[in-house]
């Protein structure tokens, strides 16, 4: 029997997703989009689960879509959802990229949906669909111009080059560097950071920020408001207001 090509291990509140198809490396096939999309979906429906993390096997990310998979016709997109389920439906709760060896056309596509990017100092970037006859339609093109200059942006799409780890965490891109073969050991570092903090605090916080670009600022006030307006009423708002004045870690119910 061939090992699951998407592979799921939950430990303390965190949610770890391995793309596990290293031979091919770790390109997306209709296997790996499925089951990365349930998983983002168990991740959120789960109240134990708080955190989840996005890497592949065998040191590298991910090279993209599998073309040979595309060829024969094989269904890789998520219905409505888009490649592994997260391109156009990221989930509610956070999820980390964990970044070795390659990132490449939907691979780069899949870390732009993620809310937070460790990668390896090694690590390259990009999109090269535009040498294959095809765009960055998973997201690429809409979300690298928002997060990066526009002028870079668009010289990944119409070259097709690839870009540095390092030059990408100068442009805000990457959230942490770390040394080769690191990256996720140090994205489980800073899941578990966010674990030990308030689950309401953490949901709200990303749907606020999430939301906001499209707020006018006559009413992003008032939309924030409809967002987190219960948050100070909450049972985690009293018992960290408890813990912060008995000098002890706070112990959150997400009430």
């Amino acid at each position: 029997m061939s090992d699951p090509e998407v592979l799921i291990d939950h430990a303390d509140g965190i949610m770890t997703i391995t793309i596990n198809r290293p031979a091919q490396r770790n390109a997306i096939n209709g296997a790996v989009s499925y089951g990365v999309c349930a998983a983002v979906d168990e991740l959120d429906h789960r109240d134990d689960l708080r955190v989840g993390i996005l890497t592949g096997a065998g040191g590298t990310f991910c090279s993209g879509m599998d073309l040979k998979a595309f060829l024969r016709g094989e269904v890789i997109r998520v219905a409505h959802r888009g490649m592994m389920g997260i391109a156009m439906t990221p989930p509610r709760k956070p999820l980390i990229a964990a970044v070795e060896g390659y990132a490449l056309a939907a691979g780069f596509e899949a870390v732009l949906a993620c809310d937070l990017v460790v990668a390896a100092r090694d690590a390259q970037f990009g999109l090269p669909e535009a040498k294959r006859g095809l765009a960055a339609i998973a997201g690429g093109l809409l979300r690298l111009p928002r997060l990066i200059p526009k002028t870079i942006a668009m010289e990944l799409a119409l070259t097709g080059a690839m870009i540095s780890a390092e030059r990408l965490e100068r442009f805000g891109l990457i959230n942490r560097l770390t040394e080769p073969g690191s990256a996720l050991a140090e994205a489980m570092a800073l899941a578990q950071e966010i674990v030990a903090n308030a689950p309401l605090s953490v949901d709200v916080s990303k749907r606020i920020i999430n939301g906001q670009a499209d707020w006018s600022r006559e009413e992003m006030f008032a939309r924030q408001a409809e967002v987190a307006g219960h948050i100070l009423g909450s049972e985690d708002a009293k018992e960290g207001a408890r813990a912060f004045a008995e000098k002890r870690p706070p112990k959150w119910t997400g009430r």
